[in-house]
């Protein structure tokens, strides 16, 4: 998921280089988006692993 959240994140600089703003701006809300749901899913994953006892600090 963070890699396609990168891929819409190149996808974004590029046509936001090349002028085409619509194209940007709708990438770069795909790639907050799904960096959002990456954060997320990361942040409960690593609360289920220090629960379960198998994440040592």
């Amino acid at each position: 998921m963070l890699e396609w959240a990168l891929v819409f994140l190149v996808i974004s600089l590029v046509a936001g280089a090349l002028g085409f703003t619509g194209i940007a701006s709708g990438a770069k809300t795909i790639a907050k988006i799904l960096f959002g749901i990456f954060l997320v899913l990361f942040i409960i994953l690593i609360l289920l692993a220090w629960g379960a006892g198998e994440l040592i600090f």
